[in-house]
């Protein structure tokens, strides 16, 4: 039996979670043994309740899932099938889990012969037939919604309740909680607005004092010489117009004095309600990290190795979600640096490190955020291992590998199935765990950073919001449409001179604080329809000299993004998107501005990502020599080597080149954009060559456009193919010259 009450409660509840995952994955997968979905479900369950098993020191749990986790995985893999067979092996290795489980948590003896579940799961035993269900403990009724003391529990229904009878707690169902944070949020938003409604009393207020002025101006004459008739009505109307400005003015002084008194009350109940609620939700860290000394040192010592844990930082509180979230990255994240970074003690000692090894768990709080970090003093990141996997998985090619800086060389280890290691053990080499400390992180609209030093360690930070259902937001204008971007990514806002601007490395670049920095319209990276500039004299009119732009900041990564109009900043309350479009590129969710109007909230992340996957055409002049327009040519290759070689070419040719990496980008951004013609590769995924030349050729506003097809195919077979869907010329690039390409080009052009 688990000896720690908290520990005890923790492993109960999350088990209960695993196995009925379990359970419905198995009932889909015999149904259906090739469905994916089913089969990663069934595998991630399998592998968290192993990693907690481990963690909390049952060890007969951890093998049995371990190997249950292993048939799953060659299923998942191709390289075995789940029979019918096979399946109910599965449901007695489960259900020889379940009844661990039950010991673990009650003490109540399990009767289970280890050695005869793994060899039935190994197919050395006939499967034992399946027990009828009957009430067991796991399925016993809930407990009642409220604690009572013992005497209250021993009262007859006929006996007068005591005066002292009190409850003293009550059990909350955490969704309850959640639903008056978010009602809280939205009393806050409430209050925002009711701010605005008080601005708009100020305004009319200020409009019947400069009506009053203007009236009084207006007094008409007492003259003895105008007509006794006129001057009389018109003092007369005049008095009747001066009493209505007056009492107006009067009833909007005490409405909007009224409209303050309640906006400053409504200000505060929000504020106390949202604090009461969240101070409901935090929980110290200490809840999570106790449960890792035991983990970290059962995993050194089957892996032969000393380590010493050091925890920081457990009595900060954070959200509950939070902690339930980061459970398993938190995990993941230290067995990574035993099992990957600590070197065995003989290494250490040849490189005269001190023994025992030190990982370290530590949590921070800022104003805005909490920061976990899990750091060792091991041997860092292998980044030659990671680009030889890289390579061998076919993540990245090798010409992108030769031009990733290493922080982006580092950010392949999250990549799902991603793993260095040579062998499966029950530690790594399967390649699940650090896909789901990404996913999680990115989740939680947290941030995730990696510092490694060869020899010398590596850390994992974790930059965490302290609240998920508020937050503070920059709102921008871009062509016409308003966005948000969280407060906490931006590092500042500058208006940029066109004179600043300038090329490198095919993306638009200023210099910031000595250090150069790529930037970007805003609403050439969502791929948003610019209205047409029109002619070149009025483009050249209309020209702004400089633009604000926005500087967002992830970690050590920086990108700019110019906007039209820095419009506020705004308290909001953050809304999740619906599960229909749960991952849309560059949006993190929605929010209620103060006016009404409906905004959707970015993802600083995926912005820029973005902003590294493809080389925008500039969205601003770099100087006043090119107002004139050049003639914008769409070159669509996947190939980065290629890419770069043919947008040079191009660009020695005095052309506009705007680049996109596959079919599809390239037809989204010929939609977005005007070109004067399109040079397309056709091997390419997402869409080739020859379909996105007959979806041009079928669409109207394109049907005269010119595309040319630069090709490895060298085929008289694909020459035709490729001139029948369409394209104007068609170009092998075994034969390819680059004199003959350019007055092909200007020609068609």
């Amino acid at each position: 039996m688990i000896s720690d009450p908290e520990l005890r409660g923790l492993f109960k509840s999350e088990s209960e979670e695993r196995l009925q995952g379990l359970d419905e994955n198995l009932l889909r997968l015999e149904k259906n043994p090739d469905d994916p979905p089913a089969l990663q479900e069934a595998f991630r369950a399998a592998h968290s309740l192993k990693g907690s098993a481990h963690m909390i020191g049952l060890p007969s749990i951890k093998t049995i899932a371990h190997h249950f986790e292993s048939i799953l995985d060659e299923a998942r893999n191709g390289s075995g099938r789940l029979s019918v067979d096979i399946v109910n092996r599965l449901y007695a290795g489960l259900d020889a889990i379940r009844k661990l489980v039950h010991e673990a948590v009650t003490g109540e003896a399990a009767n289970v012969n280890l050695d005869s579940v793994l060899a039935q799961l190994n197919n050395s035993l006939p499967p034992a037939p399946l027990p009828a269900p009957s009430p067991t403990p796991d399925m016993a009724p809930l407990a009642p919604p409220f604690h009572v003391g013992p005497q209250a529990a021993s009262l007859d229904a006929g006996q007068p309740t005591p005066t002292g009878f009190k409850i003293e707690t009550i059990r909350v169902k955490p969704s309850q909680i959640d639903k008056l944070m978010t009602l809280a949020g939205e009393l806050t938003v409430a209050g925002i607005q009711s701010v605005g409604r008080a601005r708009e009393l100020e305004d009319l207020l200020e409009s019947w004092e400069v009506w009053s002025r203007e009236l009084l101006r207006q007094k008409p004459s007492s003259s003895p010489l105008a007509p006794a008739h006129r001057s009389g009505q018109s003092v007369e109307m005049y008095e009747q117009s001066r009493i209505g400005v007056e009492g107006g003015i009067a009833v909007l002084g005490r409405l909007l004095a009224k409209a303050h008194e309640d906006n400053s009350r409504l200000e505060f109940v929000a504020a106390e309600i949202e604090r009461s609620v969240r101070s409901i939700r935090l929980l110290p860290l200490s809840t999570v990290f106790n449960l890792f000394p035991r983990m970290v040192r059962d995993l050194a010592q089957n892996q032969g190795k000393e380590v010493e844990l050091v925890i920081e930082g457990g009595d900060i509180t954070a959200d509950k979600l939070i902690i339930e979230e980061m459970k398993d990255p938190i995990m993941h994240l230290l067995r990574n640096a035993i099992g990957h970074g600590i070197e065995s003690p003989d290494e250490r000692k040849r490189q005269g490190k001190r023994l025992p090894a030190t990982v370290t768990l530590r949590a921070r709080q800022t104003t805005t955020a909490v920061e976990l970090e899990v750091r060792d003093d091991g041997q860092g990141l292998n980044v030659d291992a990671i680009r030889k996997t890289a390579l061998q998985h076919g993540v990245c090619q090798a010409d992108e590998l030769a031009t990733m800086k290493p922080d982006q060389i580092h950010a392949l280890i999250f990549r799902p199935g991603f793993s260095t290691a040579s062998f499966v053990t029950d530690v790594s080499g399967r390649g699940v765990g650090l896909d789901v400390v990404r996913s999680n992180v990115e989740r939680l609209k947290g941030t995730l950073l990696i510092d490694s030093k060869p020899g010398e360690g590596c850390a994992f930070s974790i930059q965490l919001p302290i609240t998920l259902a508020m937050g503070h937001m920059l709102i921008v204008q871009a062509e016409g449409q308003t966005f948000a971007i969280p407060v906490e990514f931006v590092e500042q806002c500058r208006w940029i001179a066109l004179s600043e601007i300038y090329l490198l490395e095919g993306q638009q670049t200023v210099t910031v604080e000595g250090r150069p920095v790529s930037v970007i319209d805003l609403s050439k990276l969502l791929g948003i329809k610019v209205a047409p500039a029109g002619d070149a004299k009025s483009a050249q009119a209309e020209t702004p000299v400089s633009r604000p732009c926005v500087f967002l900041e992830l970690g050590a990564n920086r990108c700019g993004v110019f906007v039209d109009v820095l419009l506020d900043e705004q308290e909001v309350v953050e809304k999740p998107l619906n599960h229909f479009l749960a991952r849309v590129r560059n949006v993190l969710g929605s929010t209620i501005l103060d006016d009404g109007r409906v905004c959707m909230i970015l993802n600083p992340h995926d912005l820029l990502a973005t902003l590294r996957k493809r080389e925008v055409t500039p969205s601003l002049p770099l100087s006043e020599t090119t107002a004139v327009r050049r003639q914008a040519l769409l070159l669509v290759e996947d190939s980065l080597t290629t890419r770069t070689q043919l947008k040079r070419i191009l660009e020695g040719a005095h052309y506009e080149v705007a680049t996109a990496v596959d079919g599809l980008d390239g037809w989204n951004q010929l939609v977005a954009g005007q070109f004067d013609a399109v040079v397309s590769d056709i091997q390419m995924p997402n869409l080739d060559g020859f379909d996105l030349t007959a979806r041009i050729r079928k669409d109207k506003r394109f049907a005269e456009l010119p595309v040319i097809l630069v090709t490895s195919l060298s085929a008289e077979s694909d020459r035709r193919r490729g001139l029948e869907v369409g394209a104007n010329a068609y170009l092998a690039k075994p034969a390819f010259d680059q004199k003959s390409f350019i007055d092909i080009l200007r020609r068609l052009v």
